[in-house]
């Protein structure tokens, strides 16, 4: 099958069947702390050795260790069923992993517990396909990117804005530009509105598109629109769907969320979309924002971008680590992996060229008007892993997949202890604990904060008051929380 496969970029955008893309984007989890079971699912890597030849494999590792700076070996764990998790689908008993420029550059140096990482244990800890009883099938079934790096080796609000507008604005953490009233420089949004290309930004609760000030609302919908308009197959041509972040139902597999809730919400989002009309002529992606600190044994590469620098504590070139990605569409190579190097731009690049004008492959010309920066005219276009002509319409599983209920929140052992700093730099590992070998057997010496999400301490901060949007607990979000069918479906 891999030598026929002809390339949906083989032909011009104009000839493209894709016309519908949707994108989902979940936060904080690298690939192998999520996926890297694939490589040893022996049925699945044969399946695949029969289809596309004894080369075929996924890149990933789940067995590791890492040296503490008290000298100690630790190795990675499954969370679920270690004894003294308490919480393994939240992590309750641990700190929200390092994941901020500085400590993202001490775990790329020196490890995941190295001195300056931020992490304690948990994040060397890992799930395997019974944890995820949605994303397993779905990547089991589907494409899926082994080669997929944060845009930053940064923390949320960075790698966001790479997804929207292909820069961070020289911005390192979660804070926001008060004095401007919002990020001022150019999105892809704002290039698809020019072209007349209709596109939509579809929220659960708080959209993180606010943050560019007012003149992106228009481009806003609520996460109800998403079902109505696939059912009716009326979804624009560019869809992103963003999650609930708010902490009463968060299904954003951060920590600490329930990555049970996140599990229902993404599979009724995907259903929705294969149900509709569109699902022959779409393209359905989910991956993450950034690697949230847990373990991952691909070293980030430098990417095109204009802040590169070789100063590396100014280099914004510098991607974080890999984090878990699948595309499911018809026009993908069923359960295929593919190894080509993208960031969140390649998304834009894929779009650029769907819609903007933009070679199939390439830079192109300096004075070129279809990309936003250095970076997404630099990266790899997404469609080149499509196929010009469906593959299957098939979904190849069942949708009707049992999640079981969330659990109970995580209790903050001091209710007047403030939520962790924006830039998601927690406390290094602390050495009064006692030398282990195994991931799930040590916890952090304190317990865990809850610590709130970026944008609902933005929130907090009246920051979505001022931009005119009415923040409410989204009713289907509290049924995903809660494990409760949604009528939607």
């Amino acid at each position: 099958m891999g030598a026929e496969f002809r390339a949906l970029t083989d032909l011009s955008a104009k000839e493209s069947p894709v016309d519908t893309i949707v994108v989902v984007m979940q936060e904080n989890r690298s690939f192998d702390h999520y996926l890297g079971w694939l490589a040893d699912d022996e049925r699945y890597v044969e399946r695949g050795r029969r289809r596309y030849g004894k080369r075929f494999k996924v890149d990933g590792k789940v067995r590791q260790s890492f040296t503490a700076p008290d000298g100690t070996i630790v190795k990675t764990a499954p969370l679920v069923g270690a004894a003294d998790q308490s919480n393994p689908f939240r992590g309750c008993d641990h700190y929200d992993p390092g994941h901020g420029w500085r400590s993202g550059r001490a775990q790329r140096d020196a490890g995941f517990l190295a001195d300056g990482s931020g992490n304690d244990t948990y994040a060397l800890g890992y799930y395997v396909a019974d944890d995820l009883p949605f994303t397993s099938q779905l990547a089991r079934e589907f494409m899926v990117s082994d080669r997929w790096f944060a845009s930053l080796l940064s923390s949320t609000y960075p790698n966001r804005n790479y997804f929207h507008a292909a820069q961070s604005g020289n911005a390192k953490t979660n804070a926001f530009p008060t004095a401007t009233g919002g990020y001022p420089w150019e999105t892809i949004w704002e290039r698809l509105a020019a072209k007349g290309v209709d596109a939509a930004y579809y929220f659960t609760d708080l959209p993180y598109t606010a943050l560019y000030g007012q003149r992106l609302s228009s481009f806003q919908r609520p996460i109800e629109q998403y079902f109505s308009d696939a059912e009716a197959g009326t979804l624009p041509s560019v869809a992103f769907v963003d999650p609930s972040f708010l902490t009463e139902t968060r299904t954003d597999d951060h920590p600490h969320a329930d990555i049970r809730a996140g599990q229902r919400f993404l599979r009724d989002v995907f259903a929705a979309f294969t149900a509709s009309p569109q699902w022959k002529r779409g393209v359905f992606t989910i991956t993450y924002d950034e690697w949230g600190g847990f373990f991952d044994h691909v070293a980030p590469p430098v990417l095109a971008d204009n802040q590169r620098t070789a100063d590396d504590a100014e280099n914004w070139g510098q991607a974080g680590f890999r984090v878990p990605t699948v595309v499911a569409s018809p026009f993908v190579r069923r359960g295929y992996v593919d190894h080509t190097v993208y960031d969140h731009t390649s998304v834009l690049r894929f779009i650029e060229w769907r819609f903007l004008g933009a070679p199939a492959q390439g830079p192109g010309k300096p004075a070129d008007t279809w990309f936003l920066t250095e970076r997404d005219r630099h990266a790899n276009n997404l469609g080149a892993a499509l196929a010009a002509t469906p593959v299957s319409r098939e979904v190849g599983f069942d949708l009707d997949i049992v999640i079981d209920p969330q659990s109970d929140p995580c209790v903050n052992p001091d209710p007047k202890a403030p939520p962790g700093p924006p830039d998601t730099q927690p406390p290094p590992l602390m050495g009064a604990t006692p030398p282990t070998t195994t991931a799930g057997t040590r916890r952090s010496a304190q317990p865990s904060r809850l610590e709130k999400h970026p944008l609902e301490q933005a929130m907090d901060e009246g920051l979505f008051e001022r931009m005119g949007v009415d923040v409410r607990v989204n009713p289907m979000a509290r049924e995903w929380a809660k494990g409760t069918e949604i009528a939607a479906r």
